[in-house]
């Protein structure tokens, strides 16, 4: 089976595991061959380089494994369905592959959401979790869900241009810099591939899977240990045309608190992609947390 985008390129080994059911992933796999395993997991319209600017830190210490989602990246093509129980049916056959035992989340906005699920569902598999920017905190009414798809369509995404791809770059950060033009270039790149109309059709699937599988009511059914990192200007969460008057704090507080064994990190100067635009703190704060979990 072809992946979404062959044609990308990472700058370093990417390999596959097949799944099973025409699926397979394909991944990012360096550092300890001991010790703590983290597996990180992108948010919507994102893939493997999302974690570029972390992992070679974090794999001194850590075996580090950054997957593509099926319908992201070098993983499966075609048009996945995208809810959350799809991705956690393909977390969970992943991690029993990879035959590594019990691990370590790391999650970002979307890849947050699935990380939850997947600690709700499987938590015979999972030691911990580190949530970046997570969905799954701020909550949508039945209203406010008709109005996300009101105003979201696979045709938006197939006929952006390169200012409002720019533009919606822009939005994940609280000042972009020269480094993110990779990621944008890589995204121009994907919009000529053959692949683009099925990774299309994947992202808006993916969107109303976040809404159609909330997951802030079983927040306290979670056991593991638990960090959370939002950048306190993130432009993403919580939604600004929907909840206007609410503030990024505000959704991270209410969130954390529905967690018991959770720590809440707020970044200053830091948008929604915190993993990029504050690499050295999130690594900080990662690695604190694993000495802590040891003490």
């Amino acid at each position: 089976m072809r992946g979404q985008f062959p044609e990308l390129e990472y700058g370093y080994e990417v390999r596959t595991l097949d799944l099973g059911k025409d699926l397979f992933i394909a991944y990012r796999d360096e550092g300890a061959k001991e010790g703590e395993v983290l597996l990180f997991i992108h948010g919507l319209m994102s893939y493997i380089p999302a974690w570029d600017k972390v992992i070679p830190e974090l794999s001194k210490i850590y075996r580090c494994i950054a997957i593509d989602l099926p319908g992201y990246g070098k993983s499966s093509g075609g048009e996945h369905p995208g809810t959350i129980s799809f991705y956690v049916d393909a977390l969970e056959r992943f991690i029993r592959g990879l035959n590594c035992g019990r691990l370590n989340l790391v999650g970002h906005s979307m890849g947050g959401q699935i990380s939850i699920s997947t600690a709700l569902r499987h938590p015979g598999l999972i030691n911990s979790l580190t949530l970046l920017a997570p969905a799954g905190f701020e909550t949508f009414s039945f209203l406010d869900n008709l109005l996300i798809k009101k105003y979201s369509s696979v045709k938006m995404i197939l006929e952006a241009n390169k200012e409002q791809i720019e533009q919606s770059w822009g939005g994940n950060f609280y000042r972009m810099t020269e480094d993110v033009k990779k990621m944008v270039a890589d995204t121009f790149l994907m919009k000529t591939l053959p692949g683009f109309r099925d990774y299309a059709q994947v992202v808006y699937n993916s969107a109303l899977g976040l809404i159609k599988d909330p997951v802030f009511n079983s927040l306290k059914n979670l056991k593991c240990p638990t960090l959370i990192l939002f950048g306190k200007n993130d432009y993403m969460i919580p939604n600004k045309y929907i909840h206007k008057s609410l503030t990024t704090e505000e959704v991270a507080r209410k969130g954390a608190a529905e967690i018991k064994n959770s720590r809440l990190v707020l970044l200053e100067q830091c948008g929604h992609f915190i993993q990029f635009e504050k690499p050295e703190e999130v690594i900080k704060e990662i690695v604190e947390f694993f000495l802590e979990k040891k003490r």
